[in-house]
């Protein structure tokens, strides 16, 4: 179902109440922009995507090989964890071990499951967490549009364009440390905090 493309960078319509859409000038439909993300997700690859917040890099948590490439791409501190993402809460019991080299300074992992459909079926068609940072250079601003990383688009195996998240988001998602029974604790405050609505 993956055949070549012409380019990497996929794009799809902004989210409807049935998912996300796919431009109408595109020959590439959702299903296959999901195939060829899969595809080079099970390869060992790293791919730009968006995200109900912000655009992020994501790969497979269990790929060490994949991480460090993720990790090289931001120049980010090997120090730093990466958060996993999966599709449903459900999800985060199907992998009994994660990779140690995913977390290798902290026992806590952060778990991300976006409001973005094309993340969550995503996450589904993998069968197990993506790692998933920022798409962006370690300590740079976040980004809300394809354009905004494009000087990592040549170190990516796939860029799905979603179209503009709005900047509202840029904050990136606001992270909690619920490690404590009956406690909890802001890591980094974003763009949940910050919502007025």
């Amino acid at each position: 179902m993956c055949k070549e493309l012409k380019t990497k960078v996929l794009r799809l319509m902004p989210a409807t109440s049935n998912g996300p859409s796919v431009h109408q000038e595109s020959h590439t439909d959702v299903a296959e922009i999901l195939s060829c993300t899969v595809k080079a997700l099970k390869e060992g690859a790293v791919v730009g995507v968006p995200t109900d917040t912000i655009y992020g890099l994501a790969c497979l948590a269990q790929n060490s090989e994949a991480i460090k490439k993720t990790y090289d791409i931001k120049g980010r501190n090997g120090q730093k964890p990466l958060a996993i993402c999966v599709g449903e809460i459900q999800d985060i019991y199907k992998s009994e071990v994660l990779n140690t080299d995913l977390n290798p300074f902290t026992s806590l992992v952060g778990v991300r499951i976006p409001d973005h459909a094309f993340m969550r079926r995503l996450c589904q068609m993998c069968g197990e967490p993506l790692a998933l940072t920022s798409a962006n250079i370690s300590s740079h601003t976040s980004t809300v549009a394809v354009h905004e990383f494009q000087e990592l688009w040549p170190k990516l195996a796939v860029v799905v364009d979603g179209g503009p998240i709005g900047d509202q988001s840029r904050l990136g998602s606001t992270v909690v440390n619920l490690s404590v029974l009956g406690k909890y604790r802001i890591i980094r405050p974003g763009c949940a905090l910050s919502f007025d609505g």
